[in-house]
């Protein structure tokens, strides 16, 4: 294929390399959870994962042993529970002398002040969020510090710079300029710090369609390392006008959860014994993915030539 077109296995074998701080983002929708799940199924070792809000994909990750440390602000699985394959990994009594999972916590937009440092090399980012909180004593990387312009004091975190960024995305160019619509996280900032990107779509389109809709280019291909075609890549979230939210598998996930055995079994089901996207989605099977198709939600259109 032209441009940066590559399969995940092959993205993944060249681009994740033991030892990495890798960030899968995307906010409620656009979880990369195919791009996790080769992770796994290619027994990647003692990454740093960073994440807004690590959800089921962090949780089935650090069960299928890739992780040493987690960087994070919400933790859950939403709209359910907990994640307790991550929960086992750090609490000492569920430990049984295994190496306990790093933690490293911030809010939401201690977060993305992290990523919007590394995306513009600044040495910190200052924000207010954290007075009345009791998270600069769990984490002294969040420190208190004094204005230049004034006596006022604020608190100021470390830039965060990913090794690798993975972002899903409704459609890209073989050149990797990827274009994202719907709720938007912090994307563009992570994929900005990184030193490396994969770029995962639903659909690879030319360029012309691209350069025909400029707005929606949220990352630039010159950003991009590698692009991964691979429609269904980030059920069971959704991607805006593509399919909608699997809440099915958000449920019965938390049972599996609860016991590690059931865990590692779901992995050997679902990652392990399988070859690729391709092949999960043909067993999730048709009547699963067709009740997923959204209705429709048409919205304006723009005349980039002319507004009036």
């Amino acid at each position: 294929m032209p441009g940066k077109v590559a399969s995940m296995h092959d993205a993944v074998a060249a681009i994740v390399r033991d030892g990495d701080t890798v960030a899968i983002e995307g906010f409620t929708h656009l979880i990369g959870f195919s791009a996790g799940h080769e992770i796994v199924r290619q027994r990647k070792r003692d990454l740093v994962l960073a994440r807004m809000t690590p959800d089921v994909i962090y949780d089935q990750m650090i069960a299928g042993g890739v992780a040493r440390k987690l960087i994070f602000s919400w933790l859950g699985n939403p709209g359910v529970g907990g994640l307790n394959a991550i929960r086992r990994r750090i609490e000492p009594a569920s430990l049984a002398g295994e190496r306990p999972l790093e933690i490293e916590e911030y809010s939401h937009f201690g977060m993305v002040a992290r990523y919007t440092a590394g995306a513009a090399n600044l040495p910190f980012m200052p924000l207010r969020s954290y007075f009345e909180t009791d998270l600069p004593k769990a984490n002294p990387l969040i420190r208190p510090i004094k204005s230049p312009f004034s006596d006022e004091v604020v608190y100021a975190v470390p830039p965060l710079n990913p090794d690798v960024s993975i972002i899903h995305a409704q459609r890209a160019d073989a050149n990797g300029n990827t274009q994202i619509w719907g709720l938007l996280g912090a994307q563009k900032e992570a994929a900005f710090a990184a030193d490396r990107v994969i770029v995962v779509v639903e659909e690879l389109v030319d360029e012309s369609v691209v350069r025909a809709d400029p707005n929606r280019t949220v990352i630039p291909g010159v950003i991009v390392d590698a692009v991964v075609v691979e429609p269904y890549g980030a059920h069971p979230s959704y991607v805006q006008g593509a399919y909608d939210r699997d809440n099915r598998f958000y449920l019965d996930w938390d049972p599996i959860s609860r016991d590690e055995e059931k865990v590692q079994a779901w992995l050997r089901e679902w990652v392990y014994g399988l070859p690729d996207r391709a092949a999960y989605v043909e067993k999730l099977g048709a009547e699963r993915i067709a009740s997923l198709r959204p209705g429709p939600a048409p919205s304006g259109s723009v005349d980039y030539g002319s507004y009036r």
